[in-house]
């Protein structure tokens, strides 16, 4: 019997197969892969990028900028340039990519090439050069047709650097956006956040480097020019210098030098020893300027005070140094003369002694009797009596003359070392106030 029932079912078995396959094929779930595959397929095979995405030419498309500022890399204040890490973010609506997420899975949100896609010419027009930046070639895009794009960015942008207050200086850097082609009535500018949020969001700047992130000011107008009117928005990003490497490295060590030059002026104007002392002070600041040349900023457009202020002090350096080799060989004139003048006397003494003889007796020959030379010669003594007071009045009186000429010098040259100590105090202390407040300046941002 059994035999006989399996004979007879054997034709219907293919048809059992057919419906248990079919029924496996009912309750088994369509994969989503296939659903992601023909969504893209369908809104990529009549899409066509070089259109701008809208049924009515005559809407403008409104692409909604945000920065982030994560890091200052660099500040180049000789070629006057910026580098910043930014996370830059746009997104705008596209018409002709949207669906009804229903049809196809419930699937929201998918992501696109963006070399597919219409994208927004937009530009920063303080470009200079863009270094390492990774190339995210995806974008998002959800079932509404919003298009959200973001890029990490490492730019190089032209900025004006002053550099003056140096090492508390702060720096206002702009990152201007717009189109380069379209203009306000096709392509508009907004801001994706609240600019309060934006000039005050510092979570994402790394915070621990040279410089700090003080604020990101933004504005938005319309640039007009004779190729039409166009939307831009602007970021305004202040930072500031942290300044106490610098004051230890750099100000401390340069007040010291300038204290150690004001003991100079304590020496006595006529000692050899302060030549030297001030001799080795310039060296000591001509290997302190070398040493620091690479830590202080370099610009053409303008001087950091701490270099004005250095020039200034080698300036008054150099001025005393040569003061006080002039006052020593004047004095060393002034001796050699007064030992020529000694030496010409006593020779002029000398010769006095050797012709003590009677002239006309020294012609003749004739020798004259002991008591005609005991006569004479008590007139003779008289006579070189007063010819050597008269030398020895000269002797002094030329003596007095020079002293009191060495005298006016030494007083007109302590007037001009007094006038250089006063004149070094004013420096000193203008520069040191300039720098406290410019230290209030800094801390009080």
């Amino acid at each position: 019997a059994w035999g006989t029932l399996a004979s007879s079912m054997a034709p219907l078995w293919p048809l059992v197969l057919v419906a248990a396959s079919g029924i496996l094929a009912i309750d088994t779930p369509h994969p989503r892969s296939s659903a992601l595959h023909h969504l893209t397929k369908q809104l990529l095979q009549k899409y066509r990028k070089e259109v701008r995405p809208v049924h009515n030419w005559t809407q403008a498309t409104t692409v909604y900028l945000d920065v982030f500022v994560r890091a200052v890399l660099d500040v180049d204040a000789q070629n006057q340039k910026l580098k910043t890490s930014v996370w830059y973010h746009e997104i705008w609506d596209d018409e002709f990519l949207s669906w009804n997420s229903s049809m196809f899975d419930e699937i929201r949100e998918i992501s696109l090439p963006l070399s597919a896609i219409w994208a927004p010419d937009i530009i920063i027009n303080e470009f200079v050069d863009l270094e390492r930046s990774p190339d995210l070639p995806y974008v998002y895009v959800n079932s509404s047709g919003t298009i959200k794009h973001s890029k990490p960015i490492q730019l190089v942008s032209a900025c004006s650097l002053e550099t003056y207050a140096f090492p508390f200086d702060i720096q206002n850097c702009s990152l201007t956006f717009n189109s380069i082609l379209h203009t306000v009535e096709d392509v508009d500018l907004a801001f994706l956040r609240s600019r309060e949020d934006i000039t005050h969001d510092q979570k994402a700047f790394l915070n621990d480097g040279e410089w700090e992130l003080l604020s990101v000011s933004s504005t938005y107008n319309i640039l007009q020019s004779s190729a039409g009117d166009f939307a831009q928005i602007q970021f305004n990003v202040v930072i500031r210098r942290r300044p106490l490497v610098y004051v230890v490295s750099l100000l401390i060590p340069s007040i010291f030098l300038m204290l150690v030059d004001l003991g100079s002026f304590y020496l006595p104007p006529t000692c050899h020893a302060r030549i030297v002392f001030k001799t080795s002070v310039l060296v000591g600041y001509t290997v302190f300027r070398l040493n620091i040349s690479d830590e202080v900023p370099k610009s053409t457009v303008t001087t950091p005070l701490i270099g004005v202020f250095f020039t200034v002090c080698m300036a008054f350096l150099v001025l005393s140094l040569s003061k006080s080799i002039l006052l020593v060989k004047f004095l060393h004139d002034e001796q050699c003369s007064q030992r020529e003048w000694t030496f010409l006397c006593l020779r002029g003494d000398t010769d006095a002694e050797g012709s003590g003889m009677d002239p006309l007796a020294q012609l003749t020959g004739v020798t004259e009797s002991p008591i005609c030379q005991e006569h004479q010669a008590q007139p003779w003594t008289l006579r070189e009596v007063w010819s050597q007071l008269q030398r020895i009045s000269s002797y002094f009186q030329t003596q007095d003359q020079a002293d009191r000429q060495e005298a006016g010098w030494l007083a007109l040259l302590e007037r001009f070392d007094r006038l250089l100590f006063q004149s070094y105090l004013v420096v000193l202390g203008f520069y040191t106030i300039t720098l406290c407040s410019l230290w209030v300046l800094w801390s009080g941002l």
